[in-house]
């Protein structure tokens, strides 16, 4: 379920990204689609996220 909702919010960083030629939502879109396959354990997945858009915002709030 959480993979689901982490891979959820990777498309909607995606289209967003896409849309709006933004690359550091597109990138962040795709990993976030794509790494909850390779991360069995849920707390690790979640910090992951948590991880990545963290960083998302720090390069948005750089101005890029």
């Amino acid at each position: 379920m959480l993979s689901m909702l982490i891979g959820s919010v990777g498309v909607v960083l995606f289209l967003y990204g896409k849309k709006q030629v933004r690359i550091p939502h597109l990138v962040a879109g795709v990993a976030l689609m794509a790494y909850p396959y390779f991360v069995p354990n849920l707390w690790l997945m979640a910090g992951i996220a948590a991880a990545l858009l963290a960083l998302l915002w720090a390069v948005v709030r750089a101005g890029h």
